[in-house]
């Protein structure tokens, strides 16, 4: 019998109640199997529509008997701060991700969680859409293997967030999320691939990673170059790059941040091809 387990899902005012009800259906009530609880996190103040899909998921409407947990902060911590409150609500050693405007295929859980029987941390392949899940996009998989991982880490996030199951006491062991806008889950695997944490990935896509207008947008701009800046200072004073490898960072992606949007997903795909081939 597969572990019991948690399924964390951060919400904030700035998230889409439609999308947010669907990420809740798809981690309880469309799952083959199902968590054994979902713990909401609902970082600050959100507007009735959130409130209302809130009140319905506590009410049991769209989880099929899934327990639900919400936490409920004052005011809006930002990511890491909501993930740490949720991680200390959670009753369960292994906890699944969720974001609240993702969709994790029906299979998810029942491929994922049999495979922390023997890792500390592992995600899975994701498919990105736009509109309509049934019109999938690039899809973004990463190496099995822990030695590459081990290696993809010194460049790139060797994992899909959105699709990420961890054990709690790993994630504890590794100072557990730390503030660095929108590079959070990053800095937080690099310390656990540091402390040891035992790593694979699933090669199967069992989310869809939403991708609407602004995703690519996002992942670059002066904001997040800071964030890549304090990274990459991070990584090299922890031992995990070298003076070599902090330096190529800087140029590959430092420079990634300020390619213009309209490229940044043909780019990207570009890299998502060399990287497997």
């Amino acid at each position: 019998m597969p572990e019991p387990f948690s399924v964390l899902l951060p919400v904030y005012r700035g998230d889409d109640a439609g999308f947010f009800e669907r990420a809740i259906t798809s981690v309880t009530r469309d799952q083959e199997l199902r968590p054994d609880e979902l713990v909401v996190v609902v970082d600050g103040p959100v507007p009735a529509p959130i409130a209302a899909v809130l009140r319905r998921t506590e009410a049991g409407e769209l989880t099929a008997g899934v327990p639900v947990r919400v936490v409920a902060l004052p005011t809006n911590l930002g990511l890491a701060g909501a993930l740490q409150a949720g991680l200390a609500a959670c009753r369960h050693e292994v906890v699944a991700r969720a974001d609240a405007d993702d969709v994790s295929l029906p299979q998810r859980f029942a491929r994922q969680v049999p495979l922390m029987a023997d890792v500390d941390l592992l995600s899975s392949a994701v498919v990105e859409f736009e509109a309509d899940e049934a019109q999938p996009g690039l899809q973004r998989a990463w190496p099995a293997d822990p030695e590459e991982i081990a290696r993809l880490a010194r460049l790139a996030d060797p994992f899909n967030h959105p699709s990420v199951v961890y054990r709690r006491s790993a994630v504890a062991a590794a100072g557990g999320y730390q503030h660095l806008a929108r590079l959070e889950d990053y800095w937080l695997f690099v310390r656990m691939l540091h402390a040891g944490a035992r790593v694979t990935n699933a090669a199967e896509p069992l989310v869809l990673y939403r991708v609407g207008a602004g995703a690519y947008r996002r992942r670059g701009g002066w904001e997040l170059f800071r964030s890549e800046l304090v990274l990459q200072g991070r990584m090299l004073r922890l031992g995990f790059t070298t003076p070599a490898q902090f330096a190529r960072n800087l140029v590959v992606r430092g420079v990634w941040r300020f390619v213009p949007p309209a490229l940044r997903r043909p780019a990207y795909a570009a890299f998502t091809r060399w990287r497997d081939a």
